[in-house]
């Protein structure tokens, strides 16, 4: 199979993948998915003798790449644009939650957030991703016994993460729904 053939075969088996990955990383931005999967692609492109057998893991470390460029670039354009005064809130489009708004598991979310970018990163890759321990060390560039021990900590850390914002039971959740007149 020539390097272009290996490239479209690619392509059309991990586009959804990468694409995937890319929106959960950038929380549903969709213009700036396209633009982050589009240079992922033409990376792959421009390499495409360098495709490995497995590529997917490959295709995730350049996607990694790609995020890092674009989220430093909505940073700039974040501060030119607060500098110019022309941000959303001075339009009346910021919307604010209300208080009552808490997903399902938003604790989980929040202690992820507090994480590194990267053990946030070596956690995404095994959970969401669904990467073995060998792929991702291919995706972080790393070997796997550093990939494993990554991943070790990240857990640990995780879990004291939890462990620091899980919520606990109020006293309002604590009374039976009879008191309240439905049973």
């Amino acid at each position: 199979m020539s390097n272009d053939e290996i490239f479209a075969a690619a392509y059309r088996e991990h586009y959804w993948s990468v694409s995937r990955y890319v929106a959960r990383r950038l929380d549903g931005r969709a213009g700036e998915v396209e633009e982050v999967v589009a240079e992922v692609f033409t990376v792959a492109w421009r390499r495409r003798a360098d495709l490995p057998g497995s590529p997917l893991p490959w295709l995730y470390g350049v996607a990694r790449n790609c995020l890092s460029n674009a989220v430093r670039g909505y940073g700039r354009r974040r501060r030119l644009v607060d500098r110019l005064g022309n941000d959303e809130t001075a339009h009346g489009r910021h919307i604010v939650d209300s208080p009552d708004t808490d997903t399902p598991g938003g604790w989980v979310h929040e202690a992820l957030a507090r994480l590194s970018e990267a053990d946030q990163e070596v956690l995404r890759l095994t959970a969401w991703e669904e990467l073995g321990i060998d792929e991702v060390a291919v995706a972080l560039g790393c070997g796997t016994r550093a990939a494993s021990m990554r991943l070790h900590r990240a857990r640990r850390r995780l879990r004291a993460e939890i462990d620091r914002v899980r919520p606990t039971a109020t006293s309002a959740d604590a009374i039976p729904l009879k008191e309240h007149g439905h049973g």
